[in-house]
């Protein structure tokens, strides 16, 4: 089975503020924006494009401008990310990641994979510097730098996993939108609620746990899939 995981949220936990300021200051430097819109904007979920073309949208900046600048803002979000990611994300990985890890590692059934609104830059070095690299292979997976629309990121995710079935892959997620992108491609959804969404708001998944050690068990309960 191919199994998608979703980073913020679902492997790390309040580990968002740099990249937050990454993307705010790539706005800033490519579009010389004087400030950022204030306000509170609903980006559990959402891509990195996606994020930031609202943001610029809420200044006037045309869609025009902001599709000619798209790569732009992505070279330099990469760039700024890298000067403020901190050396260390360890003390963010979610209670019993690692562990889960681990044990699905180890299974001769099991493929291992990343599902992410986050550009792969920002993505890579995440995992780098939480300790969990290693868990997932380079040219796999899907990003916010192949799609702004997160409801195109599974089926990149099982085409890089040479055209992987629908019906063997689970994208494993903290938010509505991740449900939302798995059933798009109709493929199977664990919906985890340590992120920003209580238990109760993850309606529409397969499955619906409370934390990571519950994963193995989750499949399991999957018809067909194990």
């Amino acid at each position: 089975m191919l199994l998608l995981f979703d980073i913020d949220g679902t492997l790390l936990l309040k580990a968002s503020r740099d990249h937050v300021l990454a993307i705010h200051a790539a706005l800033r430097r490519v579009h010389r924006l004087q400030e950022i819109p204030a306000g509170k904007l609903d980006a559990a979920g959402r891509t990195d494009p996606a994020i930031a073309r609202t943001l610029l949208t809420l200044v006037d900046v045309s869609a025009e401008e902001i599709d000619a600048r798209a790569h732009d803002v992505m070279l330099a979000a990469c760039a700024e990310y890298q000067q403020r990611c901190p050396a260390d994300l360890r003390e963010h990985v979610a209670p019993g990641v690692p562990e889960v890890l681990d044990k699905l590692a180890a299974r001769d059934d099991v493929k291992l994979s990343v599902l992410t609104g986050n550009l792969e830059c920002v993505a890579r070095l995440k995992l780098e510097r939480a300790g969990l690299s290693d868990y997932f292979e380079y040219g796999q997976g899907a990003f916010g730098s192949d799609s702004e629309d997160r409801s195109e990121l599974p089926e990149i995710a099982r085409r890089r996993a040479g055209d992987h079935p629908r019906e063997q892959t689970v994208v494993i997620g903290d938010t509505p939108r991740d449900i939302a992108c798995a059933r798009a491609d109709g493929v199977h959804c664990i919906a985890i609620a340590t992120g920003p969404y209580r238990a109760a708001d993850l309606h529409g998944a397969d499955v619906v746990i409370d934390m990571a050690r519950e994963i193995p068990a989750a499949l399991a309960r999957i018809p067909g899939l194990v």
